[in-house]
């Protein structure tokens, strides 16, 4: 009779995982499966007891309109954890659509991708909330180098490759060659922030106070890096006036929209400079001919990849399905773990 090593028994029982636990959105990889998860970072839960309520779209659709006796609320903050009960029962929840509720036999493997600039303690939070949502075994990656092999990048030879990834919290901007970092910046300015920034410059021009969620759509609708001579357009915005406190709508423009982004805007461009400065000079001379890729929901705003393409002189690419290659690169570290080890956070 033939008796299998426990860790080949787990992985054919157990339905191992890659997360990207962002603060915008989380997308579950099951291996063999592909992308079974994609849906806001969001968890609405019973304020006496904690019990979960919803999580995902559901609970983003409440986000702002609850009573007192229900708290919905972003867990993530910049990339990092920001509420770890919260983060944790979320994760549950989610583990648990992702098995259709069932209790599977075995616990899963997981990797799951996490900021570059982020600290041990930052870290071990993470690891502690996949461990209680009902992990085995847990590993983690940095989400530039993830990003880069989601994108299709070729990190395993000795070249120099540039990602750009942004996200919902965080900015990370790494040179990688031969499966590893060679440089990483990472900036806590992502797409929240330009939702910020939106919400503050209307704030200040109209004496109008509206949401996050408002000033996402915005920026979705009419937000740009940079102004061109095409059709310009323009957004009805609905908020709080707080000059009379009564309900108000103004006009917005993309011009408006582009001169709130401008801060938030240059923070990343800065972030790309202080990368290409310190790349070692070899690697330099690749990215002249291979240029830099651009992941993450934030690369989506217009005329991005033509602004960073005309501040730094290279060409500038964006991935084939910039949300999910931060997901689909961990889930090909997890089909390959034993070829990618290299890639793995210490």
């Amino acid at each position: 009779m033939k008796f299998w090593p426990a860790k080949k028994l787990f992985s054919v029982f157990s339905n191992d995982m890659a997360i990207d636990l962002g603060t915008a959105n989380t997308v579950i990889y099951v291996k063999n499966r592909g992308v079974v998860l994609d849906e806001p970072s969001v968890v609405a839960v019973k304020s006496s007891s904690n019990e979960v309520l919803a999580a995902g779209n559901k609970a983003k659709c409440m986000l702002g309109k609850t009573p007192e006796s229900i708290i919905a609320c972003r867990p993530m903050r910049d990339g990092v954890i920001a509420n770890f009960e919260l983060t944790e029962s979320m994760l549950r929840y989610f583990i648990r659509e992702v098995h259709n509720n069932r209790h599977t036999f075995v616990r899963p493997r997981m990797i799951i991708g996490v900021p570059s600039g982020i600290t041990q303690v930052e870290k071990r939070a993470v690891e502690d909330s996949a461990k209680q949502a009902g992990a085995r075994e847990i590993y983690t990656i940095m989400e530039p180098m993830a990003a880069a092999i989601g994108a299709g990048l070729p990190v395993e030879e000795p070249t120099g490759n540039m990602i750009v990834d942004i996200g919902g919290g965080t900015t990370e901007v790494a040179i990688i060659s031969l499966k590893d970092v060679v440089y990483c910046k990472s900036v806590r300015v992502g797409g929240d922030e330009m939702d910020r920034a939106i919400v503050q410059y209307i704030k200040r021009k109209y004496n109008l106070l509206i949401g996050e969620r408002s000033a996402e759509d915005v920026k979705i609708s009419i937000g740009t890096a940079m102004l061109t001579d095409e059709n310009r357009n323009s957004i009805e915005v609905k908020g709080r006036d707080l000059v009379t406190g009564v309900p108000k709508t103004v006009r917005l423009t993309d011009a408006e929209v582009f001169e709130s982004l401008t801060e938030p805007i240059s923070i990343i461009v800065d972030a790309v400079r202080s990368a290409l400065e310190n790349a070692p000079p070899e690697l330099s001379s690749d990215l002249v001919d291979r240029g830099i890729m651009m992941a993450g929901g934030g690369s989506l705003l217009k005329n991005l990849d033509i602004l960073l393409s005309k501040e730094t002189g290279l060409p500038v690419k964006l991935a084939q399905d910039p949300l999910l290659c931060v997901v689909h690169g961990a889930g090909k570290v997890l089909e390959e773990i034993d070829f990618f080890k290299e890639a793995l956070m210490k």
